[in-house]
């Protein structure tokens, strides 16, 4: 019961940043240029940022190398959840004018928008290695195979670029991760005012990405919300699927019992926030991806106390 009521306290720091977000795009203080700067600014500032300060400081040469062969957990869930969306396609009927994107976003979780910020609030700055081992394999299967999934629904003119997806890959937040790792394992000491620089910065992170889901839950429009056959195959693979073949991975492997928690709960995570953006390069359903991004974010606040209680 105290884990429920600690995965409760956590969700509601949560819920009360998101809330701010959405409030205030209510009373217009953000348009959509607002919306995208700040998911900038957290993406290509303050999260790699925050990566180096908390790995250089929190964690040992020992720890980060030990991390490492971890990562064939995600990747292996991924790829069987691909296996399963086709089959979700076929049980849920989906349209073939997004069968490729409801395919993406049943794999793929918002690892670092959401992810980040709950298994922080839950577990503290420990969990952060297992949050960025499952997001690189999240955002290296999201960027390959995950957007040509997308592609396949929208404008077979619009070609796949090697190097368009290597740069989405090799992203800010995960050269910042890159960083911090060779810092620590080479025994790099930076100057002391370029940590507090780090740290300072790196602490919009969680702040203004739970501002921003606010404004783009607003944005998208509640009313807009609806529970059909092709949204509710998503929040089954989301929030049922996902989890449970994590649990099933990890649990009789050797690992800390807190890398199989944040495993658990990164598997569960909302629909990427990317999924509308790729969704409208490529001409595929973006109105789809941006309803189901807001969908699984507000089933989220319901589910992660649950999972928490659980696990």
């Amino acid at each position: 019961m105290g884990t429920f009521f600690q995965g409760i306290q956590g969700i509601l720091v949560i819920l009360v940043m998101i809330s701010v977000g959405y409030l205030l795009a209510q009373r217009g203080w953000f348009d959509k240029n607002a919306s995208k700067l700040i998911a900038r600014l957290v993406t290509q500032i303050a999260l790699p940022a925050y990566m180096i300060s908390t790995i250089t400081n929190d964690f040992t040469t020992k720890e980060l190398i030990e991390l490492l062969p971890n990562l064939r957990f995600p990747v292996l869930s991924m790829i069987i959840l691909f296996g399963i969306s086709f089959l979700a396609v076929k049980i849920f009927a989906v349209p073939r004018n997004h069968s490729g994107l409801f395919k993406s976003m049943f794999c793929n979780s918002n690892t670092v928008f959401i992810g980040l910020p709950v298994n922080m609030a839950l577990f503290g700055s420990q969990s952060l290695p297992y949050v960025l081992v499952y997001y690189m394999a999240n955002t290296t299967f999201f960027w390959t195979l995950g957007v040509y999934l997308i592609q396949t629904d929208g404008d077979s003119k619009t070609r796949f670029s090697l190097k368009t997806t290597l740069s989405k890959i090799f992203s800010p937040p995960l050269l910042g991760f890159i960083v911090g790792v060779l810092l620590v394992l080479f025994h790099i000491k930076l100057p002391t005012f370029l940590m507090s620089d780090f740290s300072y910065i790196g602490g919009l992170t969680i702040p203004l990405s739970m501002i921003f889901i606010g404004i783009a839950i607003e944005q998208a429009g509640l009313g807009e919300m609806r529970l059909n056959k092709d949204n509710l195959g998503v929040l089954i693979g989301r929030f049922i699927a996902a989890p449970i073949l994590m649990t099933l991975l990890v649990l009789p492997a050797p690992m800390p019992a807190l890398m199989k928690e944040v495993f658990i709960l990164q598997s569960a995570m909302p629909v990427m926030t990317n999924a509308p953006v790729v969704s409208e390069l490529y001409h595929a359903d973006s109105d789809y991806a941006a309803i189901m991004v807001t969908e699984t974010t507000l089933f989220s606040m319901v589910e992660i106390p649950i999972l928490m209680a659980i696990i």
